[in-house]
Parts: C-alpha cells; sequence; structure tokens
C-alpha cells in the first residue's frame, strides 16, 4: 500500500504570543548590517543643518541615507521601486526602521539634500576602512569608463556645425552687401557699408541687416533678395543668440545633448544599433586599490589624457596627501601628466602610446630610418642619418594642447640629401629631409620605460588589470548600471558617489 505524503503545516493564521522581530529574519552577516554599521559611525550634521526648523516632521537623513545606499547595492535605482521595497522587503524594512517616505522624499533627497556633500561621505566612509585597515589610499590604480547620460541620444549640438551655421551667415550678409554694393554702381554711386559682418553678436547682425534694408530702401530690388532679407531679419539674430547661449553651455567641448546640456557625446562600447553610434554620457575616472574605489571624478572629455590632473588633485584634496604611486594604461601617456607627475615627485608607472607595441617589435630589426633610431649628438645638438650625414638644429617652434600646455619641437635638417642611394628608403618629401623632435617627451618616456620595465612596474602593470577594470565590470554588468537616472552633472555626480559606496561596502560584506 502506497504511504501517504506528509505536508508541513504552516502558522499563517496563527497568532503568536511574542511575534517576532525584523531582527530576527536578517542573517548577522548580511549587506544590509555592513551598511547600517558604516553610515552609524559617519558624520553627516553638514546634511542635517541644511532642514529648516518649525513644521512638520522630517525623516532624519542617516536613515535615507542608509535607504539609498542599500537600494544601490541591490542595484534598484528607480524611487518608485525603492519605496515599493519599503513596503515589501523585509530587509528594507528593518534598515529603514519601518519608515516609509514616498517616492518624492526620496528622490528630492538623493537630487537635493545629498547634491553635492556625498563626496565628503564618501571620503569618511574611506578613511574608516583605512583606519580598520581593510584597505588602504596609498598605493592607486587609474582607468576610466563611459557611462550614458540621461538624455535624448538623437537631440544633439554640434560645435562644428554651429561654427559653420555662424560661417554661413557671414558669408551670405557679405553677399546681400555685394549686391547692394552693385545696385548703387549701376547709377554711379557709394553706399556706406556696415563696420564688420562677423556673426557673433545677435544685436549686430540686426544691425547690419537693418542698413542693408535701409539701403534698398528706395532703389528698385529682385523680389529673392527682400525674400532672403525678411527671411534674415526674422531668424538670423535669434539663430545667433540661440548659438551664443549654447557655445556658453558647452565650454570647450565640441558637442552636447540638448535635453542634457552637460553631457558630452562619446562613442560607448554598448552599442545597442552596432553602427558605432555617439551617446550621450560621461567619463567617470575612478582610481582603486585592492578593487575598493577609493576615488571618482566625472569628466566631459571623451578622452583619459586631459583628466589624470585634475582627478589626482581631488585626491590630495580629499585625503590631504598624494598617493605615494600611481598606475595607469596608455591613456593618460602625454607629455603633460609625466611632467605632472615628475613635479609632484610621485612614483609613477605610467604606460606611452605604442609601448606594447614597442614590447613586441623589440625581437624584431627595427626601421634604421625611423627619427628614434638616429643617433644624437647632445653636445652639438644635432642628429646623424643612416649615411652618417649630420643634421643641423634650423630652430624649434612651440606647440599648445587642447588642454592650453606647451610643448616644444625642435627641427633638424640634414644638408644634402641629393643623390643620397638611401632617399627612397629614408623619406619621400622633396628637399633635404627634416625631422621633429620633443626632447622633453623623449626624456619623460625613456623614464617611464624604465620604470614599467622594472620588477615593480611588471607587477602594478599586472595588478592594474584586474583591480580597476574589475570594478567597472562589476558595475556595468553585476550591478547592471550602464546608464544614469538623474540630470545635470552635479546631480549625476552624487549618483555616482552611491554607486561607488555601493561596490565598496557589497565588497565589504563579500569579504566579511
Amino acid at each position: 500500500m502506497k504511504a501517504k505524503p506528509v505536508w508541513k503545516t504552516d502558522h499563517q493564521s496563527q497568532l503568536s504570543l511574542l511575534p517576532p522581530s525584523y531582527d530576527d529574519f536578517v542573517p548577522q552577516n548580511h549587506p544590509v548590517r555592513i551598511v547600517n554599521s558604516i553610515v552609524n559611525q559617519i558624520d553627516i550634521s553638514f546634511i542635517e543643518v541644511t532642514y529648516k526648523g518649525g513644521g512638520t516632521s522630517s525623516y532624519h537623513p542617516r536613515a535615507l541615507l542608509k535607504i539609498m545606499i542599500y537600494a544601490y547595492l541591490r542595484n534598484l535605482y528607480s524611487s518608485r521601486k525603492i519605496e515599493q521595497a519599503l513596503g515589501e522587503n523585509i530587509h528594507f524594512m528593518w534598515l529603514s526602521g519601518n519608515i516609509r517616505p514616498d517616492h518624492n522624499t526620496i528622490a528630492n533627497f538623493r537630487s537635493g539634500k545629498l547634491k553635492g556633500k556625498f563626496k565628503k561621505i564618501f571620503n569618511q566612509v574611506l578613511l574608516l576602512l583605512a583606519q580598520q585597515q581593510v584597505l588602504n589610499i596609498k598605493d592607486i590604480y587609474v582607468d576610466g569608463t563611459k557611462i550614458e547620460a540621461n538624455a535624448n541620444r538623437y537631440t544633439f549640438v554640434w560645435g562644428k556645425s554651429m561654427a559653420n551655421s555662424r560661417e554661413r551667415i557671414e558669408k551670405q550678409l557679405k553677399e546681400l552687401w555685394r549686391y547692394v554694393e552693385t545696385v548703387y554702381a549701376e547709377e554711379g554711386q557709394r553706399p556706406n557699408g556696415p563696420d564688420n559682418f562677423d556673426a557673433i553678436d545677435p544685436e549686430e547682425v540686426a544691425k547690419t541687416i537693418d542698413q542693408i534694408n535701409k539701403a534698398l530702401k528706395c532703389k528698385k530690388t529682385d523680389s529673392k533678395v527682400k525674400q532672403k532679407l525678411n527671411y534674415a531679419k526674422r531668424n538670423w539674430p535669434g539663430n545667433i543668440a540661440k548659438y551664443n547661449s549654447q557655445q556658453e553651455q558647452m565650454g570647450g567641448r565640441n558637442s552636447m545633448s540638448k535635453t542634457g546640456p552637460d553631457a558630452t557625446f562619446m562613442r560607448m562600447k554598448e552599442d545597442h544599433m552596432q553602427n558605432g553610434q555617439l551617446k550621450p554620457g560621461y567619463n567617470l575616472q575612478a582610481c582603486s586599490k585592492n578593487q575598493f574605489i577609493t576615488n571618482y571624478t566625472l569628466a566631459q572629455t571623451t578622452t583619459d589624457t586631459t583628466t589624470l590632473i585634475g582627478h589626482l588633485e581631488e585626491y590630495k584634496e580629499s585625503f590631504g596627501h598624494a598617493p605615494d604611486t600611481v598606475t595607469a594604461d596608455a591613456g593618460y601617456g602625454s607629455e603633460e601628466n609625466y611632467t605632472y607627475l615628475e613635479g609632484e615627485n610621485r612614483e609613477a608607472f605610467v604606460k606611452y602610446n605604442y609601448f606594447h607595441k614597442e614590447q613586441r617589435q623589440a625581437k624584431k630589426q627595427p626601421n634604421p630610418f625611423h627619427p628614434e633610431q638616429l643617433h644624437y649628438n647632445l653636445e652639438k645638438d644635432c642628429y646623424y642619418c643612416p649615411m652618417g650625414q649630420q643634421m643641423a638644429n634650423i630652430g624649434s617652434y612651440k606647440k599648445k594642447t587642447k588642454n592650453g600646455y606647451l610643448q616644444t619641437y625642435t627641427r633638424y635638417q640634414a644638408s644634402n640629401c641629393s643623390g643620397c642611394p638611401l632617399r627612397v628608403c629614408c623619406f619621400k618629401a622633396k628637399g633635404n629631409r627634416i625631422i621633429e623632435r620633443n626632447h622633453t617627451l623623449i626624456r619623460l618616456k625613456a623614464k617611464a620605460k624604465e620604470k614599467l620595465l622594472s620588477p615593480e612596474g611588471v607587477k602594478h602593470r599586472k595588478q592594474r588589470c584586474w583591480d580597476i577594470e574589475a570594478i567597472f565590470g562589476n558595475i556595468k554588468h553585476n550591478m547592471n548600471f550602464k546608464r544614469f537616472m538623474l540630470r545635470g552633472i552635479d546631480k549625476v555626480e552624487t549618483e555616482t558617489g552611491l554607486i561607488a559606496m555601493a561596490h565598496n561596502l557589497n565588497k565589504l560584506a563579500i569579504m566579511s
């Protein structure tokens, strides 16, 4: 005879003499306890003073801060979903003390009360972890990643397009005035012309159009010219004002989104259309140690090269001292960055362009005609070509980078290349060969190469790969944070801090 199954009984309707506590349902090693313990130890008086006295009671900012950090740790970024979790998730209920702020309160706290203040909270937590010897903040690994902004992907403004539009308006103003001169020339007269035709100031453009209209007022004018002047009067001053406003918002950038002016169009690795489409985003710069984020900054530039100095300066401002060692990839290897690190007397392991290519080609026969292979005589300040001919110094010039840094290039020219049997292999330009050399950069690259190839340099280069790049992989794929929720660089900075804090505390929970 088949045995009857025995069912476990439930106690859904049974009353308890001593109801259970929320604490009974939260394991001792759960990440929510880490968040609660850490936030209880930090000073948030600078947030408390922003609340006005009187009126109805307010939710304590410490409780709201715990909720926000734990929500990001649990991949909840929407204020409505956080509100829902506060009524359904036992861990949120325990952490919040069963308070239930609505989504507006949560959103206002994140984008309002925390704006411009979260970095101070983040630094306090880092120093606390350093005191507990969980991590050290003296050796850092720097890298950057691009994260999409909360902005329309298809409403963009391009700096080059605005410059072309200004040039077109300026050109058409000149053409209209030439037409005026033609009309007056037929009558043997000469009109008084405008002071300038620069399409920079909307009032000046309107004044120029009025002068053209006034000059043609009593003259027989082509109907198409009249239509063009009417169109210009209605649109051009307004367009110039719009371009000026957009240019001011863009600053030194080449692009921006109309719905998120702080965001710059960048090429992302996540390409949903598979066509290399540019998206509005921010360049997140972070440094780490043992996969803990030790500092973060947001850049609006598409490349990492110009971000290193600002990132390290903010690090010094946060902790009162510079890091002992800095390790970064080839995206940061510029003369300006090397000069800064040398001036700061920092131990730096920063690659430069073609570093890996040089290592791969080290076993191959080098090109004897490449400028780097030519012999340089320091005393005479000259180079010697493969035929032994002296290449004398013919002067130098300065070149300014996009960041405003001045580089010095020196030019060297051979005295007579005609009839040289190696000329075909050496160079193809007419005349005698000229090479340009940046001696400062050559020296700095040689110094960087020596450090990178040292045992310590090899160790740091290997660690950088799994240290900082693993963090970006965790944030984008495990935490599924690929697009910011907020708009405006100040609010986005707060959100960056929240995701960085969530990553660190989750890492701490795993280690516990």
